[in-house]
This record gives structure tokens, C-alpha cells and sequence, in this order.
């Protein structure tokens, strides 16, 4: 009998899950661990969308098996919600289809499309099941920058002049997990011209699509013209209504990637409890004034945390949207590498941050830090991570003042 199974060898172990267990084991020893690894909202739903679960869950008939590709209440309420806030016209019975958080959605896409020894344009950085949901499906992949500029395009050219099977997928991810970089609709329009050439399938992650700061707001990829002949999108509720917990979210766009999905999903599962998406439902169609709420105070953390990491001596860009910051390592200690440097931050310093090497090869030398702890904590943060510069020997601003 084998003990070699054929996907759990193509998985490397899971980097970030290092980090996680420190984590864990020093929370467990009772070590005040400031947590800005994981993107888990520290933020609950509106009053409105629990008290609708609650009701539902009420019910007698509520504790059924509920539609794989999601009630038609939620489907309509998601079509809604892209025609208010995208101008995107969806048939929520043929181009909407309800999934267990956009994570699984990916992967059930994946396990639908793809086919052993496909080539696949994925983010590199990026998020794992960018790469991972098509890795278990038998596929290879061709990595490509995270940068929307000219060389990003160069690289798309490059992959499909010289790779053999031509790659049939592309992953995009704006505002990207983990770089946070943004992109506007003239990219997009550029991407879909690209696509429909090269008869590319895209499938656009926008989990962070209403994290989105200084008055710019996310666009979707559907909102160009013909992108629906290509191209499929992922949504979530997880960071907007702060439902990480609930796993709902949502695949829109292209009939065809739609029919598939949920034709593999009817196979896989029964869909989310009924009371969660009628909660959903209530989240999509009733006040959101939670939405621009939530923006305001993760723009606002954002703003605290620059500042302070700033003033202990460690420079960290301003993310332009989500709730993450890529941080390149502060030059004196970028030989330690991104795991270390994140092991000793979280032994040193009590704070835990994701190490960037866990997103891909083209992560090391950054960490991604998630901006959910509240203010008060990210100050406390960059003091701690202060003390550890200066036990490293990393000039700060106070040292040098003195």
C-alpha cells in the first residue's frame, strides 16, 4: 500500500503555518501576542445581519440541506449588489453562483477547469490558492509579476510564445493579497483585449474590492466591455461585513466557468446553512453604512501604522487598499530572510507578522502585516518592534536623536 500520494507531493509544507504554530504555542504559554499575521477581521457583522441569522435559524425548516450553488435570494441580492456598485448587469441564475468563501470557490473552479499538465499564469507573490487550488488539480504553473505596469504584459507575451501546452488560465488579483497594489479600468481593458486574443480564461480575485483608500475606488473586471466572454470574478463578504467566519462568497461573470463550477460544487456540497445566507442576504440588501465604516477605520489604522512603524525605525510603504501592508525587511536585517526575520519578531518583539516567502519565491525579503488589532495595539506594536531594532544593533530615530 502507497504511502506516496500523488497532490500531497506536489504541496510543499506550508511555510506560514511555522510562524502560526509559534504563534499559537506562545499565546498557549501566556505571551501577549500581538496578531498581525492572519487577514481575520478583530471587527463583528452589523447587529442586523446576526439578529437575520438568528431568525432564520429559528425556524423548523431552516436545518435542511440547503443549494449547492446558493439560495436564489442571496444570488439575486449579489447581482444587485455588482449593478449598484459596478454597473455590471448579472443573471443571478446563470452567472451567479453562492460559494463557501472565495477560497473554496478557487479551488472548485480549479478542480472544474483544469485539466493535468495545463499552464496556468499565477501571481507571484500571491495568495496560496492562487497557485495551490490549480497545483492539487494536476495543473503546472508559469508565475507572473504582481506589477500592472508594462513589464507585467511582457511577461504575459513571454509565457505565451514560449510555453508549451500555451497557458489556458490567468489569475488576477487587485488590490492584491499580499502587495496591496491596485489597479485601475484601462488595465483591465487591457487585460481583456489580451485575453480574448490569446483565448486566455481570466479569473479575477476582488476580495478586497471595498478596502479601498484615499477616495479611489476598486473597479470590478466585469465592467469592461466583452469581459463576461473571459472572465470570471471572485467576491467575499469576509472583509467588507468583517464575515470571515461565515465563508460566504460569491463567483460572477462567464456562463460557461459558471455552469462548471457549479456543476463540480453539486458533487462536493450542499452549500452554506440556510441561516448564513439569508443573513447574507441582509448583509447585501440592507443599510451599508458598515461598508464605508469599515474603510474609514482600516484607513485610518493604516494611517497609525505607517506612522508609528516609521518613528521605531522600520519604513513601511502606504498600501494603497486592503487590509495588509508589504513590508520589505529594514535593510540591516534583510540577510535573516522573511521567515526568520518573522520568528524572531514574534520571539523578540510579541508581534507576529506573515513571512513574505510564504506568498512565493518573489516574496522573500518582505512580510505582509494585516492591520487588525486596533490602534492602541499597532502602537504597541512598533514600540516592541522598536526594542527589538535596537537590541539588533538597527539605528532608529530615537537612538540617532540621542
Amino acid at each position: 500500500m502507497s504511502e506516496e500520494f500523488y497532490r500531497i507531493k506536489r504541496l510543499p509544507p506550508y511555510v506560514i503555518a511555522e510562524v502560526n504554530a509559534m504563534r499559537a504555542a506562545a499565546r498557549a504559554g501566556g505571551e501577549d501576542i500581538i496578531d498581525l499575521g492572519m487577514g481575520n477581521p478583530d471587527l463583528p457583522p452589523p447587529d442586523h445581519v446576526i439578529e437575520k441569522l438568528c431568525e432564520v435559524a429559528r425556524k423548523p425548516d431552516a436545518h435542511g440541506y440547503s443549494q449547492s450553488k446558493g439560495i436564489p435570494g442571496l444570488r439575486r441580492a449579489q447581482a444587485n449588489y455588482y449593478g449598484r456598485r459596478f454597473g455590471v448587469e448579472l443573471d443571478p441564475e446563470t452567472e451567479v453562483v453562492v460559494t463557501m468563501g472565495s477560497k473554496e470557490g478557487l479551488a472548485s473552479l480549479a478542480t472544474a477547469i483544469t485539466a493535468p499538465g495545463d499552464v496556468v499564469l499565477a501571481p507571484n507573490p500571491s495568495y496560496p490558492i492562487h497557485t495551490f487550488g490549480f497545483i492539487i488539480a494536476g495543473a503546472t504553473i508559469r508565475a507572473v509579476p504582481t506589477t500592472p505596469d508594462d513589464a507585467y504584459f511582457e511577461s504575459l507575451e513571454r509565457a505565451m510564445n514560449f510555453t508549451v501546452p500555451r497557458p489556458s488560465i490567468l489569475v488576477v488579483n487587485y488590490p492584491s493579497n499580499p502587495t496591496a497594489e491596485t489597479v485601475d479600468l484601462a488595465f483591465y481593458e487591457r487585460l481583456v483585449a489580451w485575453a480574448r486574443e490569446n483565448q486566455v480564461w481570466i479569473l479575477s480575485d476582488l476580495a478586497y474590492s471595498e478596502l479601498y483608500f484615499d477616495g479611489k475606488p476598486t473597479p470590478s473586471i466585469l465592467q469592461v466591455k466583452g469581459a463576461k466572454d473571459v472572465a470570471v470574478e471572485f467576491t467575499s463578504l469576509s472583509k467588507t461585513y468583517s464575515m470571515a467566519g461565515w465563508r460566504i462568497g460569491f463567483a460572477v461573470g462567464n456562463k460557461q466557468l459558471i455552469a462548471a463550477m457549479s456543476r463540480v460544487k453539486s458533487y462536493l456540497d450542499y452549500g452554506a446553512f440556510t441561516p448564513i445566507q439569508a443573513a447574507a442576504c441582509a448583509a447585501l440588501n440592507g443599510p451599508q453604512d458598515i461598508v464605508e465604516k469599515n474603510r474609514l477605520l482600516y484607513h485610518k489604522r493604516r494611517d497609525v501604522m505607517v506612522e508609528a512603524f516609521a518613528r521605531a525605525g522600520w519604513e513601511i510603504p502606504s498600501p494603497r487598499a486592503s487590509m495588509f501592508a508589504w513590508a520589505p525587511l529594514p535593510p540591516a536585517l534583510a540577510h535573516l530572510g522573511s521567515l526568520e526575520f518573522s520568528k524572531q519578531l514574534l520571539t523578540h518583539a510579541k508581534v507576529a507578522v506573515a513571512p513574505g516567502v510564504g506568498y512565493g519565491e518573489n516574496g522573500e525579503g518582505y512580510v505582509r502585516i494585516a492591520m487588525v488589532e486596533n490602534e492602541q495595539r499597532l502602537r504597541q506594536a512598533a514600540r516592541n518592534v522598536k526594542k527589538y531594532l535596537q537590541s539588533m544593533g538597527v539605528n532608529t530615530p530615537a537612538a540617532n536623536a540621542g
